[in-house]
């Protein structure tokens, strides 16, 4: 993994979203979408493939007899050279030292801990660390910043830990702060990272740090069926991060292929739970839409456990996102969501979206004009820099550093004008299969369903739909086929079987009317009808 060049991203842009209901849901609503556990420096450089869980079982013995940290000894060992290391620290969000790296105000901060406190009914600093995600030492720092001022006061200390197992409860003043602070912004959750922290952290783990072959494309498409040549001009499209417009008939695997082209991509990249702009706090992190990292998961390879070298936990590794969006997609959705409630933002798509990819499927079929979603994004597209704007007036400009698919069936000429079509560099067909790409296609489906496909079934299928229906091939139309012959073989209570009458039933729901015969390269000799040596 290497990290991207440094940018520098100002202030300056737009709002709105609802997100929950009010009081009811408080006491809880910290606790949604936070990482139980931690993933520690081990556990991420085995998930970035930089060196292997054995690696790290040696350098743990090595640290015993020699010290130092995990990186120094992986280094020492040759696992690791020392520029890998240093370039993958450069794009890892380590733990604030104080809390003034946090980058956030104090007393924002403990105005933070407060509400959680009275929400969550929180009582010992274990408690309100797990919640507000900072260091014990910090916490314990804020909580007494509010002894100070007489907001709480202790009850002591609970079980051996004397900092973690240290109990504080409200005075009266305390109680009514925190309402105040939850008058004045009704966010509740861990700590936010500030705007230039996030920004910074985009630039770092852009997509165009990995490099994608043709063989990482290849596996990723699996047993799917697509043409080398298609990859081909996939490839350089992934490596470039520009925009992509795939194009072409319904049916032949546009969204496939766009949703395999996001899984080439392997690096953790670390997405905030919040981010706090003017004072406002955008919440980032979407369990509906990132996938975090679990360390469970790699402890029950054999990863021991790594002590030290944590990890801002403010920050969740995740796999890159994906996130498709298709005619329900609307100007709004790419826009700041307020929440009139709890007076924060939920950020919109695209920045959810960050470091990752983004498909707009059936473009052209949005509420929106295709002209008005081209022009919201042709600042980002060009420039790859976006500009949001708070309910206050304050605009904010954030890296756009994404894929974005365009996926269509509708010819790219009708849907935008050449100005548009300039600033989509990547234009890509996909087209109707090969009779060579359709027979295997079709070949799997009869497979999966314990089906045989004998050749004269194939050719008298083939001549049906491209010369009685007036079709082209399809990609879709195999399985279409199989699911319909084998749904109509379990109402008879038959065996399923390519039972040319019930082939026929299937060929019939392809298409509404009959179109007048014509004459195709692919099309077997004319037959009066399917007859294919099974019984019908």
């Amino acid at each position: 993994m290497r990290c991207g060049t440094d940018l520098a991203f100002g202030s300056t842009s737009r709002a709105e979203r609802v997100v929950r209901s009010p009081e009811k849901q408080r006491k809880t609503r910290f606790q949604e979408d936070v990482i139980a556990t931690r993933l520690q420096l081990g556990d991420l450089l085995v998930q970035a493939r930089l060196v292997t869980v054995e690696d790290i079982s040696t350098a743990l013995e090595r640290q015993v007899s020699h010290g130092g940290r995990l990186g120094e000894n992986l280094v020492a060992m040759g696992a690791l050279t020392q520029n890998a290391l240093d370039a993958f620290l450069h794009c890892f969000p380590t733990e604030p030292a104080d809390i003034a790296a946090t980058g956030l105000d104090s007393i924002d901060l403990m105005g933070l801990m407060m509400k959680l406190i009275y929400s969550a009914r929180l009582q010992t600093i274990r408690q309100i660390t797990e919640a507000v995600m900072l260091p014990t030492r910090m916490v314990a720092e804020l909580v007494q910043m509010a002894v100070d001022r007489k907001l709480l006061q202790s009850l002591g200390v609970r079980g051996a830990d004397s900092v973690g197992g240290a109990s504080y409860i409200f005075t009266e003043e305390g109680k009514r702060w925190a309402v105040d602070a939850l008058g004045r912004v009704g966010y509740i959750g861990p700590a936010p990272v500030p705007l230039d922290q996030f920004n910074e952290q985009v630039v770092h783990q852009k997509l165009t740090n990995e490099t994608i072959t043709f063989d990482r494309i290849r596996k990723s498409i699996g047993s799917l069926t697509f043409e080398d040549a298609l990859i081909e001009k996939c490839g350089p499209a992934l490596n470039s991060g520009r925009a992509m417009l795939l194009y072409g008939p319904p049916g032949n695997g546009k969204t496939s292929i766009a949703r395999c082209l996001a899984n080439v991509f392997s690096d953790i990249i670390y997405v905030p739970y919040a981010i706090a702009v003017e004072g406002q706090i955008i919440r980032v992190f979407d369990p509906a839409i990132h996938v975090a990292i679990d360390p469970a998961a790699l402890k029950e390879r054999g990863l021991p456990a790594v002590r030290h070298d944590v990890l801002d936990s403010r920050w969740v590794p995740c796999a890159r996102p994906f996130l498709v969006a298709g005619g329900e997609l609307t100007l709004e959705m790419l826009d700041l969501l307020y929440n009139s409630v709890g007076r924060y933002y939920e950020a919109p798509l695209h920045i959810k979206a960050l470091g990752g990819c983004f498909i707009i499927d059936d473009f052209g079929r949005q509420i929106v004009s295709p002209t008005a979603l081209l022009n919201r994004w042709i600042v980002p597209l060009e420039n790859r820099i976006d500009y949001l704007k708070l309910h206050t007036g304050k605009s904010f400009s954030v890296p756009f550093e994404e894929l974005v698919i365009f996926s269509t069936n509708i010819e790219p000429e009708d849907l935008m004008d050449p100005a548009f079509l300039r600033r989509l560099p990547y234009k890509i067909e996909v087209g109707a299969p090969s009779l060579e790409s359709f027979r295997r296609i079709f070949e799997m489906e009869c497979a999966k369903a314990g089906l045989t496909l004998s050749s004269e079934a194939f050719d008298s299928i083939v001549y049906r739909i491209e010369i009685e229906k007036g079709l082209e091939l399809a990609a879709y139309q195999p399985r279409f086929i199989v699911d319909q012959v084998v749904a109509t073989c379990r109402f008879m209570q038959r065996v399923p079987e390519m039972s040319p009458r019930y082939v026929e039933y299937a060929l019939d729901n392809l298409r509404v009317h009959r179109s007048t015969p014509q004459q195709s390269a692919h099309a077997a000799q004319p037959q009066a009808a399917l007859s294919y040596g099974v019984s019908t």
